[in-house]
């Protein structure tokens, strides 16, 4: 689907990949939860709105947010209202923990949304894909 491209290539472009042989299997989450969820619903809701909040993006995700955003909030907005976040995994990578969701909007979609790389509360890596 072209939405889930764009939203994965302009969220991702903030985001420092690393090759396939550099990351790690899923790591189980201690307490069973994700710690990223607040995070995530903000970025979603306040991109959707036509905003990317500062406070919690890194200088790089920050950036590719800024540079897409007509595209990005035009896209979010128009899955509808964000219904259900749910913790899927985490993983332990080289750059640091990342942490999948399943994200549902009122529109019927649900997309897996990746959060991490997360330094003094800034995220450096968001992401959407199927």
């Amino acid at each position: 689907m072209r939405l889930t491209l764009t939203l994965a290539a302009a969220l991702a472009a903030g985001a420092l990949a690393l090759p396939a042989a550099a990351q790690t299997a899923p790591a189980a989450d201690p307490a069973g939860e994700g710690r990223y969820e607040d995070a995530l619903r903000r970025m979603i809701t306040e991109t959707a709105a036509g905003s990317c909040p500062a406070d919690i993006m890194g200088a790089p995700l920050l950036a590719a947010c800024q540079q897409q955003l007509p595209q990005m909030s035009a896209g979010l907005a128009g899955l509808g209202a964000l219904e259900s976040v749910t913790f899927v995994r985490a993983e332990d990578r080289a750059d640091g923990r990342l942490e999948t969701y399943a994200v549902t909007f009122a529109g019927g979609q649900t997309l897996n949304w990746g959060i991490g790389g997360e330094t003094d509360g800034k995220f450096d890596v968001a992401f959407a894909g199927r």
